[in-house]
Formats: C-alpha cells, sequence, structure tokens
C-alpha cells in the first residue's frame, strides 16, 4: 500500500508542473503531425479541383479525375481557397478548370487547364493522373470532331454516340507484380511511422529527464525521512519505480490514443501494441531509476537525460528509418540493435507490417524485457547503497 502512495505521489508531483504536460503530451502530437504531413508513406496524394466551367465537358472531366485510381479528389468552390490551401501544404497540387471550358473544345480550339504546386515534385505524382484524364476526354472528342467534320452527324450527337462506344470498350488490365520482398516501411500510413518512432522516443526521454525528482527526493531528505518510519527500503524502491513506470505509461498511451483518433495510426494488434507499450515503458522507467541512482545534480542528469534520449533515440531508428540503415549502413543497423529503441520499432513492424499478433512479438518482448532487467537491477543495487549509507 505504501508503494502505490509513493508512486501516486511522484506521478502526481510530475503532473503538476505545467511544462512536463506540455512536452510530455503536447509536443509529441504536434511533431507526429509536422512529420507524417511532411515526410508521410504511402497515403493517396490530394489534388484540389475548382471547376469554373458550368457545361458537361467539365463535369465529365471531374467525373473522370474521380474514378483516378491512387488519388483523392477534393472540390473547392473558389479559386483563393484552392491556392491557399496548396500554399499551406494540405494539398500536393490543385487544378483550376476555366469557365470557357466547354465553349472552346465546342469550336475545336486549344484549352488548357492550371495545375498549381508548391513545386514540381510535389505535382510529379498526380500530373499522370491529370494527363491520363484528359487524354481520356480528348479520344472521345477527337471523335466527335471526325464525326462532324465527315457531315454524319452534329457534333452533339458524335460526342454521344462516342461517350457510348468508349463505355462498351474492354478495359485493358495492367498487372503489376514486384520482384523480390517488399519494403515494409513504405507499406505504412501516413502518420504511422512517425506516431511509431516518436511514441518510444518520448517514453524513454521523459523517463530520463524524470530521473531529475528521483535525486530531488534523496538531496532534498524525503527518502531519509520515510526510512525513519516503518517503511522498508525495498517500499521505496518499488513505489519509485512504479512512480516513473506510471508517467512513461500514462504518456504513452496518450500518444497512442491520441494518434489513433485524429490521425486514425495504425498500431496493429491491440493486445500486442499494449504489451510493447508496458514492456518499454519498464525499460524507460528502470533507465530513469538507474540515472536517478547514480547522479548528485539534479540538473546535471536531466541535461544528460536530454542528450542520452535523443542520442538513443537517433541510433535507434527514432529520426532515420532502420530500413535506411540496414539498405546503406548496415553495420549501424546492426549497432542500432544495442538500444532497446531498435527493438521496439522491429515489434510495431511485425504489428502493422506483417499483421501480427502477440505471440509474434515475443521474441522482442524478451529482450525489452532484459533491457528492463537489467536497468532495474543495478539501479536496486545502487540504490540500496546510497539509502543506507
Amino acid at each position: 500500500m505504501k508503494a502505490f502512495t509513493i508512486a501516486g505521489t511522484n506521478l502526481r508531483r510530475w503532473l503538476r508542473d505545467r511544462s512536463n504536460v506540455f512536452w510530455a503530451f503536447i509536443f509529441p502530437i504536434l511533431l507526429i503531425l509536422v512529420l507524417g504531413s511532411a515526410f508521410g508513406g504511402s497515403s493517396d496524394p490530394r489534388l484540389g479541383i475548382h471547376n469554373e466551367g458550368d457545361g458537361p465537358l467539365a463535369a465529365d472531366l471531374v467525373v473522370l479525375l474521380e474514378e483516378q485510381p491512387g488519388m483523392q479528389v477534393i472540390q473547392f468552390e473558389s479559386r483563393e481557397d484552392l491556392v491557399a490551401t496548396v500554399e499551406r501544404g494540405e494539398l500536393e497540387a490543385g487544378l483550376l478548370i476555366p469557365v470557357d471550358y466547354d465553349a472552346t473544345l465546342r469550336q475545336g480550339a486549344m484549352t488548357s487547364v492550371e495545375l498549381v504546386a508548391r513545386s514540381a515534385e510535389e505535382a510529379q505524382a498526380i500530373s499522370s493522373n491529370v494527363q491520363s484524364a484528359l487524354t481520356q476526354q480528348s479520344v472521345v472528342l477527337r471523335a466527335a470532331f471526325f464525326v462532324e467534320s465527315e457531315e454524319v452527324g452534329s457534333f452533339a450527337e458524335g460526342l454521344e454516340t462516342a461517350e457510348t462506344a468508349s463505355m462498351n470498350v474492354a478495359d485493358v488490365t495492367v498487372v503489376v507484380s514486384s520482384a523480390g520482398e517488399p519494403v515494409g516501411f513504405f507499406q505504412l500510413g501516413r502518420f504511422d511511422a512517425s506516431a511509431q518512432q516518436q511514441m518510444l522516443l518520448f517514453v524513454f526521454l521523459t523517463s530520463l529527464t524524470a530521473s531529475a525528482a528521483l535525486i530531488q527526493t534523496r538531496r532534498l531528505g524525503v527518502a531519509r525521512r520515510m526510512m525513519s518510519t516503518p517503511t522498508p527500503v525495498r517500499t521505496i524502491l518499488v513505489g519509485e519505480g512504479m512512480g516513473r513506470f506510471a508517467v512513461a505509461l500514462l504518456q504513452g498511451l496518450f500518444i497512442m490514443v491520441g494518434t489513433l483518433v485524429f490521425f486514425n495510426v495504425n498500431w496493429g494488434d491491440p493486445v500486442g501494441a499494449a504489451a510493447i507499450l508496458i514492456v518499454f515503458s519498464l525499460v524507460g522507467s528502470g533507465a530513469a531509476m538507474l540515472m536517478g541512482s547514480l547522479f548528485e545534480n539534479d540538473q546535471q542528469a536531466a541535461g544528460l537525460g536530454v542528450l542520452l534520449g535523443m542520442g538513443l533515440a537517433a541510433l535507434g531508428g527514432c529520426m532515420v528509418p532502420l530500413i535506411i540503415f540496414e539498405f546503406f549502413a548496415p553495420t549501424l543497423f546492426q549497432v542500432a540493435h544495442i538500444t532497446p529503441h531498435a527493438w521496439g520499432l522491429e515489434a510495431f513492424d511485425v504489428l502493422v507490417i506483417e499483421n501480427g499478433t502477440l505471440v509474434d512479438t515475443l521474441p522482442f518482448l524478451a529482450i525489452l524485457l532484459g533491457f528492463a532487467g537489467v536497468f532495474y537491477l543495478l539501479a536496486i543495487w545502487r540504490l540500496r547503497r546510497v539509502l543506507t549509507r
């Protein structure tokens, strides 16, 4: 019971610091949003359309674009809103259909549509789809002009006949096969990879910086006052460890639920994802206990905690995907596995990319439990010496 009281006191003391609330809960979500939007994976590119034309040809072009595979189409009421949305990076490109689109085409003259993007690279994925839709429509238009030029019928009659005929033409199916094994990282959703990386990074980082509170407990004599009561040293150690574990677990749970609700992040099998979070929280809290036992100055521990937290996260694949290490620096890929972050990310890969379950992640969980066990054993040995001397 006393251990739970000590843990609850540590958790409340940590939550009362408003800066902790921002850096542990709000900042990670914002960072996931930015990284996912800028570097996210396999979400379909988005094309905004503002159709100023009011004729059937302009409407048909919009329908053809909406039918293009691998692209999201969003319609806008005004040119200004469309351009502003592209400038903010919320769309990869925007298409502007002129007001005289139908009239110009019916006269047999050339017309143009305007594709706007922040850069040619961002528009590249969409421009081929736009060209495909325009080509589909131009085939029908050429047939209608041919009917009119041969005086077989009017342009409208030729267009109607060509459209009907085009619907009866058998589609050509293109079968694409991949050589070798697919690269799993590129199968993730826009926010999936950044959510996994930042969750592990911040759980570990926050745990290390929270070790400063344990040092304050020792320096201010709180631990000695607890020992002057009928409270065994093991109870104090269990309570302090549970307090740091609660901080790590609460932060990780918030990030997982928040990204699931707001960004529809796929965490894979819920039971497996929960197990990874719990075990990694044990790793983070064990590392925090160890740091809190080694240093006498809380400011020194907090500064070194940031340095170690960011450095180990970078090495473990939380800033540059592990797949990059594996392809371009195999030795660095092996070295990355001295960090718990690499094993945590690979466990999530099993759940999300390979559609695995808790059973499939057991080897990774065992290794993470090994990290946690080593950290806790060293911390308990050191704290017993510090508190009882």
